[in-house]
């Protein structure tokens, strides 16, 4: 396993992390929890992405009682968590970054995670309606306070981010060191265009989400929805849709034809395209079994593979699929 800095920050994480998202809770028990984090441990992964809203916070009790049983040292793991959506519908409880939900969002994920502090904490969605320059004093006042080490932004334009950030460095407060946005061969202009000049000019670190595209870059919707995938889970409908979508599972049948000639699944071939780009901190990966996460970190092997050259060639297979 490699590590890589977060963005300007010391922070080391590794360049493969491990996320939570839609299967912990829905597809991964406790016992599964356990099993899936030493495994990815034992590989060398030392970054754990969460957040609140994941399975209405049982993502965040699973984990922190996995973590639990696994007694690491603290000081030997990061965990991150996301605020924004919350858990109940009622003002001040749901899709804000306002001060009051902040304030107390933090403690109730500790409290599910069991533990003293998080490493990263993201703004899971930028707030319309509330200033930024408050959304800016409570994270770092977060931070002061020792719930967090880093905060940062998931999905937010880069305007707001460097708003964020210029509002930290005026009044002296803790700056927004990371963004987690979604990136994958379907999905690269917020990360390659967007963001480009936020990389230099305030050292921008990214935890990247969906390098396989929520499993379309693996292949096996090319023949339908297989059973026990999760797009057949309640409420992932919206899903269903883009991974059938059939000229992106075209585009999908060419790369495989890439991986054969690498020895490489298309999915490895997916996750190491994107660990090829030097502004990624640290690619987040999904298992809902104990072998794929062994399967998601040959990644790392075949990203070393990637010529120049074949880079090229697999980004002209995906040409104008940008969803």
């Amino acid at each position: 396993m490699n590590y890589r800095r977060l963005g300007r920050s010391g922070l080391q994480v590794s360049e493969l992390s491990l996320g939570s998202w839609v299967t912990y809770g829905n597809q991964v028990d406790r016992h599964a929890a356990r099993e899936s984090l030493a495994a990815a441990r034992d590989a060398g992964v030392n970054f754990f992405d969460n957040a609140e809203v994941y399975a209405g916070g049982k993502a965040e009790e699973i984990m922190g009682h996995a973590l639990k049983e696994l007694a690491w040292p603290r000081v030997s793991f990061v965990i991150s968590t996301k605020f924004y959506w919350g858990l109940r519908e009622a003002p001040n409880q749901y899709h804000t970054l306002n001060r009051k939900y902040l304030h107390n969002a933090i403690d109730g994920s500790l409290a599910r995670l069991q533990l003293d502090y998080v490493d990263l904490v993201f703004c899971h969605r930028p707030d319309p309606n509330t200033p930024i320059e408050e959304t800016v004093w409570a994270m770092s006042d977060m931070i002061t306070r020792g719930k967090a080490l880093y905060w940062g932004t998931s999905e937010w334009s880069a305007d707001e981010i460097r708003a964020a950030y210029e509002i930290a460095e005026r009044h002296h407060l803790h700056k927004p060191v990371m963004e987690q946005p979604q990136y994958n061969l379907f999905c690269r202009k917020r990360v390659e265009q967007e963001y480009k000049r936020l990389y230099e000019d305030i050292g921008l670190g990214l935890t990247t989400w969906s390098p396989l595209a929520s499993g379309l870059l693996t292949g096996k919707y090319r023949a339908g929805v297989p059973a026990g995938s999760r797009a057949e889970l309640e409420g992932y409908d919206w899903l269903r849709s883009r991974v059938t979508d059939a000229a992106k599972n075209e585009c999908v049948g060419k790369l495989e034809q890439v991986a054969h000639e690498l020895g490489c699944s298309v999915g490895q071939l997916a996750i190491a395209w994107v660990l090829k780009n030097p502004n990624v901190s640290t690619v987040i990966t999904g298992a809902s079994r104990v072998e794929q996460i062994a399967e998601n970190m040959k990644a790392i092997e075949v990203a070393a593979r990637i010529t120049p050259d074949l880079q090229q060639r697999i980004e002209d297979i995906v040409v104008d699929m940008e969803q």
